[in-house]
């Protein structure tokens, strides 16, 4: 995952100013109006059809996605009339999760997590609600709202039956579950370490510990202010969250809590299991040393053994040479006494619980 995924203008570049960032596809839009009975979509609506949707009683949501071109997103934002400075922050991606309350209209901004190529990726959403309207968009190329869009299509559940509060909540239910799939292969990562950690601590081990802590740690950025965005979002505008709406959105805070406690139990057991990498390595490294010094120990008085019958004093008339030096089995004998004790220190050793 990208560190700090927020794109900048320049100092000194004038507020709302509208730049291109990131080389991504070509913009797609697409145009739904709905009611209980109507239904329809437009591919590539031109502004007449724009203008003609912001007049019927029809609930309509303008879904674009790959937000890349300045001139596609400043267009829209003069058919319906969105603020210049929200404008910038759809195309400046990686902004904070928030909520803005206009005149006209809410302006939400969200991430959205998912899994490309095993890295974790974050998808800034961008939501307007207002006046029977909602326009999305996404960064990237919004393949998690296609569940909304085949409802709509199939007139599947309330979607269709409701106005686009309800739409609202949708859309903002399927980005804060995004979230649960990551943080489910992240547990399940978490559960094979802790067996490797034991068995066999190595240094990949450490770089894969060191890899899930930082994921964990920029989806905690990216995710935990969401949790203040409903809450606004619920508490402030008693019109978006009606007393009809405020158990949906009141069901999104709860999945947001809890993504936030999944994220932080994670990152506790990261932190226990370096600690049990650490520990791990310390209990080989005593191991090892546990054996050299055995076996260190064990050769110690061998060495002196051999040691001084290596000085060969030599001289039958000194009452003081070696004796031993003549004998017959002298030297069987000299290695059965280090034999006898190099196995009874073992045995010692092994008795006293050093083995």
């Amino acid at each position: 995952m990208e560190t700090f995924g927020k794109r900048y203008h320049p100092p000194g570049t004038p507020p709302g100013t509208l730049a291109r960032h990131g080389t991504g596809g070509a913009t797609q839009i697409r145009l739904f109006e709905y009611n209980a009975t109507q239904f329809s979509e437009t591919l590539s609506p031109s502004v007449a059809q724009y203008q003609a949707a912001t007049g019927n009683q029809l609930a309509d949501w303008l879904d674009v996605t790959g937000v890349h071109d300045p001139a596609v997103i400043n267009q829209l934002g003069e058919t319906f009339g969105l603020h210049p400075l929200a404008l910038e922050d759809i195309l400046n991606r990686g902004q904070r999760p928030k909520i803005d309350f206009h005149e006209q209209y809410a302006f939400l901004i969200l991430n959205l997590p998912h899994l490309l190529d095993d890295e974790i990726m974050l998808e800034q959403v961008s939501l307007f609600v207002g006046n029977g309207h909602l326009l999305s968009f996404c960064s990237g190329t919004g393949e998690a709202f296609e569940p909304v869009r085949e409802r709509l299509r199939q007139g599947f559940g309330r979607i269709r039956t409701r106005d686009v509060n309800y739409l609202l909540y949708t859309l903002v239910d399927v980005v804060i579950d995004s979230a649960f799939p990551l943080l489910e292969d992240i547990g399940e990562r978490i559960e094979q370490l802790e067996d490797e950690v034991l068995a066999n601590p190595d240094k990949a081990i450490l770089t894969t510990l060191h890899q899930l802590k930082r994921d964990l740690l920029l989806l905690r950025r990216a995710l935990w202010p969401q949790r203040e965005v409903i809450s606004r979002m619920i508490q402030h505008d008693a019109e978006l969250v009606d007393s009809t709406m405020r158990p949906y959105f009141s069901d999104c805070y709860d999945h947001s809590v809890q993504v936030i406690d999944l994220i932080e139990t994670y990152r506790e057991m990261l932190s226990g299991m370096l600690d049990i990498y650490l520990s791990s390595l310390s209990n080989r490294m005593n191991d090892i040393m546990r054996v050299l010094t055995v076996i260190a120990t064990i050769f110690i008085p061998l060495t002196f053994i051999v040691g001084v019958y290596g000085m060969n004093f030599e001289n039958p008339a000194s009452p003081w040479a070696m004796p031993e030096l003549h004998w017959y089995y002298g030297y069987p004998l000299v290695w059965g006494i280090m034999i006898v004790l190099a196995v009874g220190m073992l045995l010692a050793f092994k008795w006293r619980k050093w083995l």
